[in-house]
């Protein structure tokens, strides 16, 4: 057995993470003692510069021996953005208020969490299987990898879910092939973002090695995104129409 898998299998550090997992939940509610200032700055800082967030996790670990957020802040602040932009979209789709309602389940629950907990434990069981050394004594915490997922999430989501929509009645839902320029490359960008971003904070990790593999789908991504564009396959308007169908 590797010395990851012996940590890993460790009833302490066990504990240590459910304790982890168990404060942060209980501080969910208690939004007087939430720095909301410093998850807005984190907001901003994925969108114009994500590699300033990566001094914000190290120094983390060496203040408070954990990468993971311990502030809820960010995640009721992605909670609100969220909610607020289903809005948007229901708007867009010309949904009833019941329909907005399980528009809002869908997003929250399959899209954002059940997906997010998929992704989050698949990289992190990668990070721990291929790319912690067999030498190490640490292990990705997974409230650090479902952090990065949030991290990664936040501009598709504000680039989907709140800017597409001024363009997408105007011009992307149309048939010309300047709507699916826009609207493919909308997802183009989103997808970047994540990858990118996903990257920067595995990256941030130095117990971790050949962290640049998190990249490797990005040229499947360049290809498939020209692909679209000559198959004239419009992005937003097939997942437009899967959300509609979604909620009938």
């Amino acid at each position: 057995m590797s010395t990851s898998n012996i940590y890993l299998s460790n009833p302490c550090n066990i504990a240590s993470a459910y304790s982890k997992c168990a404060r942060y939940l209980r501080k969910i509610l208690k939004f007087d003692q939430m720095d909301f200032q410093f998850a807005m700055w984190q907001m901003l800082y994925l969108f114009v510069n994500p590699q300033k967030l990566i001094k914000l996790f190290r120094a983390r670990k060496l203040s408070k021996s954990q990468y993971a957020r311990d502030d809820p802040a960010f995640l009721v602040l992605f909670a609100a953005a969220l909610s607020i932009t289903t809005v948007g979209f229901s708007i867009v789709l010309k949904l009833s208020f019941l329909q907005f309602i399980k528009f809002l389940f869908f997003v929250i629950f399959v899209d954002c969490l059940g997906l997010g907990v998929l992704v989050a434990t698949l990289f992190w069981y990668i990070s721990n299987t291929f790319f912690n050394p067999k030498t190490s004594l640490q292990d990705v915490e997974w409230g650090f990898s479902f952090d990065i997922h949030l991290n990664a999430f936040f501009p598709p989501l504000i680039l989907l879910h709140f800017i597409q929509l001024f363009f997408y009645n105007g011009i992307i839902s149309h048939d010309w092939f300047l709507s699916i320029l826009l609207g493919n490359t909308f997802w183009l960008c989103s997808c970047l973002y994540y990858f990118y971003i996903t990257f920067l904070g595995y990256n941030s990790l130095q117990i971790l090695n050949n962290t640049r593999y998190f990249l490797a789908p990005v040229p499947w991504i360049l290809i498939f995104y020209f692909f679209t564009l000559l198959m004239h396959w419009n992005i937003s308007q097939i997942v437009m129409n899967f959300y509609r169908n979604r909620v009938l």
